[in-house]
């Protein structure tokens, strides 16, 4: 740890934590949810927006900045922060993700991952180097290993290889970030442990992590079809295997009561396209329960979103006329109902924070899955 990156806890209740992580840009409060911004914006919101939310930190996409507008053509314009108009930390995923998820348009080697554009069919190669170059052009806060992830479904075999190879890759990675300069003296780099649901191979890779030496771990390979139950099985001892002194990011996830789950298994930090991807489509999220503001039975309500939520939209808005707006398909609609989503996700970081302060976790835990899933009485 150094004043470029500092990880500090205030708090813990059973294996959450709540506390703070310094960055030259600023301050990230833990646990944090990141708002996805893949193409250099969080859709549908102005990053004032995003800000005011609540939100410390957003995350940004290797793979497709590389793509579009390019990474050389965002350091000319100064740097994602300043293109973007966004002052406070961003991390930047390293693309394993799009390296399963474009597996057709991809080629893997010990080299990296070479593959063709599903934008215009150009080809290129992501390797670990060029990970790193990338997010250095960018101007990334935090920047991720390159990893190659696989799915949960996959053989032992398959697992094994891929967990070997992210983390021969995390070391370059690790290489390749040191020589960057400036940038690695004010940005932190994190590693990726994978696994799969093997709880022997991410042992393995919690290993070869800690010997890597990274300023914080992520938790890779989950929230991708394996189901709750699964996943909060593999973070009963996932995060247990990652240092304690440093933070630990689950990537991609998730629904509300996956990020009450998981923080009670001790990771502090999270990132997912949900709260914008839902309010593009008109689902928005409550304390009693995802909504569709689709129905009918919306149409002549004059109530809110969520009486409960502090955000504009509900302060505002009633759920009749963000209703007309959605089934209209007017832009305001997707932008209200997607601003509401992340005020209610920071929110609930908030209020995750105060209730591992508080010694309060677990009773808070329990009310909120009881009012989310309609079991309050």
């Amino acid at each position: 740890m150094t004043d470029r990156f500092t990880f500090t806890i205030h708090a813990t209740c059973g294996k959450a934590r709540t506390g703070a992580i310094h960055l030259q840009r600023g301050v990230i409060r833990t646990p944090a949810f990141m708002p996805v911004g893949t193409a250099a914006t969080v859709k549908a919101m102005k990053p004032g927006d995003v800000a005011a939310a609540g939100a410390d930190i957003i995350l940004g996409n290797t793979y497709h900045l590389m793509l579009r507008p390019g990474a050389e053509r965002v350091a000319r314009l100064g740097g994602l922060h300043a293109m973007m108009g966004w002052s406070r930390p961003i991390l930047t995923d390293s693309g394993g993700y799009q390296v399963m998820s474009l597996a057709d348009l991809t080629k893997r080697s010990e080299e990296g991952v070479s593959f063709k554009s599903h934008l215009d069919g150009s080809r290129h190669l992501l390797s670990p180097e060029r990970s790193m170059e990338i997010q250095r052009l960018i101007g990334s806060d935090i920047v991720m290993a390159c990893d190659e992830l696989v799915p949960t479904t996959s053989t032992r075999e398959v697992q094994a290889a891929a967990m070997e190879r992210s983390m021969r890759w995390a070391k370059r990675s690790r290489d390749a970030f040191d020589s960057g300069g400036e940038h690695a003296a004010r940005a932190a780099l994190f590693g990726i442990q994978q696994g799969a649901l093997d709880e022997g191979l991410r042992k393995s890779s919690a290993d070869a992590l800690t010997h890597i030496g990274c300023d914080g771990d992520a938790v890779g390979g989950l929230a991708v079809g394996e189901g709750q139950e699964a996943m909060f099985a593999c973070l009963d001892y996932a995060p247990d295997q990652l240092p304690a002194d440093k933070p630990r990011y689950l990537m991609g996830v998730g629904k509300p009561d996956d990020i009450v789950g998981s923080v009670e298994r001790g990771i502090d930090m999270f990132d997912c396209v949900l709260p914008t991807r839902s309010g593009r489509t008109g689902q928005a999220f409550t304390r009693a329960g995802p909504l569709n503001i689709r129905n009918a039975r919306h149409a002549e309500d004059t109530g809110p979103l969520d009486p409960a939520c502090p955000c504009p939209v509900c302060g505002t808005w009633s759920r009749a006329y963000l209703h007309h707006l959605v089934r209209a398909g007017e832009i305001l609609g997707a932008m209200l109902m997607t601003e509401h989503n992340i005020w209610f996700y920071e929110t609930l970081m908030a209020d995750l924070r105060s209730a591992i302060t508080e010694q309060r976790l677990a009773p808070f835990a329990e009310d909120f899955r009881a009012a989310y899933s309609g079991e309050r009485p």
